[in-house]
């Protein structure tokens, strides 16, 4: 059976796409950091019990294993919590991005093994609310340039971004789990 474009959307964004409100309030970066706090929790929770056969299931066509999402979020978050640390001591740093896709193919990403990931992914978090949880309100409004996408992206709506990027990977992890291998 195949699936329509618009199935295929809902199973690659199944929060749907960041999009930042217009104006961004102390409410809702409490919200935003709380989601990042209780990732590293909620993926350890998910995945502990797993063995290797689940571990491999796909979320969707053509998407990533379960392990690559939890694996890419290690990655992905190392990345970020950096970005903010330049951002908080240079002015309107160039991040660097890196190819994710080509990240989750290399072998750690490839590893059974989640919990040196949701080791990096608990330590990360840690450090990160840490440093989230002490910003006044020039940090918030402090900058880095994405190349990428030619983009200035505020730290309060990076707090944002990163705080959806946990939940679209984790209703990913729970998608691969629900589709029970059906992906592969």
């Amino acid at each position: 059976m195949a699936l329509t474009e618009e199935e295929l959307y809902k199973l690659r964004f199944p929060v749907g796409e960041f999009k930042a409100p217009d104006t961004i309030i102390s409410a809702q970066i409490n919200q935003w950091v709380d989601i990042i706090a209780a990732f590293p929790h909620q993926v350890n929770e998910a995945t502990k019990h797993l063995g290797t056969m689940e571990k491999n299931w796909k979320y969707r066509p053509d998407g990533w294993k379960l392990k690559q999402v939890v694996h890419h979020c290690a990655d992905s978050h190392m990345n970020s919590i950096t970005r903010f640390k330049l951002t908080l001591t240079e002015d309107a740093p160039t991040i660097r991005p890196y190819m994710e896709h080509l990240f989750a193919e290399l072998e750690d990403s490839l590893d059974d093994d989640l919990s040196y990931s949701i080791a990096i992914l608990t330590s990360v978090h840690h450090k990160w609310v840490q440093l989230l949880s002490n910003f006044t309100s020039e940090d918030y409004a402090r900058y880095y340039v994405h190349p990428e996408y030619g983009t200035n992206y505020r730290l309060d709506e990076a707090i944002g971004l990163y705080a959806w990027h946990c939940q679209h990977h984790f209703a990913h992890i729970q998608q691969a789990l629900q589709s029970e291998g059906k992906y592969n």
